[in-house]
């Protein structure tokens, strides 16, 4: 999606969040009510707080006094390069937009398990608005559809919280779950998914086959694996899979959705280092 397509999508995107609805969404998606639930997973101790003065992308912040937020728990659109195609300038800019729109001139605090930056310096917290019922930023962009949960946070229960907003988000396509190109990407579309090389995603497909070689576990989602998705898992982490109820050699011919970046090694490949990275999608 380019050019005028683009700017409609964008426009589009203002528009449903200016409209002030917790979980806005296009007439082609009514919104449900999203599911009673604590939310307390991911309420961790307060570090601080701020007023934003910038929205830089769809999960970073700048606060007055010159600190750089990154959100954690999430992944948005990054903003494209030059060269990228209009779809991904839309969904970046569509990203930014309903972070800015919840978060531009307002006081927040922050909230961190454990005090954490990224190799930019910027803070890596959850961050929430004092008096509003969100439990965080993270969380309400997830439940708009404009963000998915990430494959770094290592906390089970947080995690799950997390699945579960985006999960009601991607059943009713709200926010950038409308577009294709935001959409669960296919196992077997091995070409699709190396134009994703270096970029996030969240692939799903069923296991064609589990093998173990020099320390490394090889779940190959295609006969050839060279042209579907090959998940890797070190040998040496494969207990905690295992504690998760997620025994790699036990996973052969489940359909599974898998969270991570697209690697290019002889054919598309995730690295996976935690069980939060896989979900069960269907049995056998």
């Amino acid at each position: 999606m380019g050019g005028r397509a683009g700017i409609r999508f964008f426009g589009l995107c203002v528009g449903w969040l200016a409209a002030g609805s917790a979980a806005a969404a296009p007439a082609r998606a009514p919104v449900r009510p999203l599911p009673a639930a604590p939310d307390a997973a991911c309420r961790f101790e307060s570090t601080g707080s701020g007023r934003v003065a910038a929205v830089p992308d769809g999960r970073s912040l700048t606060l007055e006094d010159g600190r750089e937020v990154r959100l954690a728990g999430i992944e948005t659109p990054p903003e494209p390069e030059a060269a990228d195609p209009g779809a991904r300038a839309s969904a970046a800019a569509a990203a930014k937009a309903a972070l800015a729109l919840l978060a531009l001139g307002k006081t927040v605090e922050l909230h961190q398990r454990a005090s954490a930056s990224d190799r930019y310096g910027r803070i890596l917290a959850f961050v929430s608005l004092p008096d509003e019922s969100e439990p965080s930023l993270a969380h309400a962009l997830l439940a708009r559809g404009y963000a998915r949960v990430a494959a770094s946070l290592d906390d089970v229960a947080c995690t799950a919280e997390l699945l579960s907003r985006e999960r009601v988000a991607r059943s009713q396509r709200l926010g950038l779950w409308g577009e294709a190109d935001y959409a669960v990407m296919s196992a077997e579309s091995g070409a699709d998914l190396l134009g994703q090389q270096g970029r996030f995603a969240v692939v799903e497909g069923r296991v064609a086959s589990v093998r173990e070689s020099g320390g490394m576990i090889y779940m190959n989602f295609g006969r050839r694996w060279s042209q579907a998705l090959t998940v890797t898992i070190l040998k040496r982490h494969e207990r905690s899979f295992a504690a998760a109820g997620l025994q790699p050699d036990r996973l052969w011919n489940l359909r599974l959705r898998v969270r991570g970046y697209i690697e290019e090694r002889s054919g598309p490949r995730i690295e996976v280092t935690r069980p939060e990275q896989i979900e069960i999608a269907e049995g056998r």
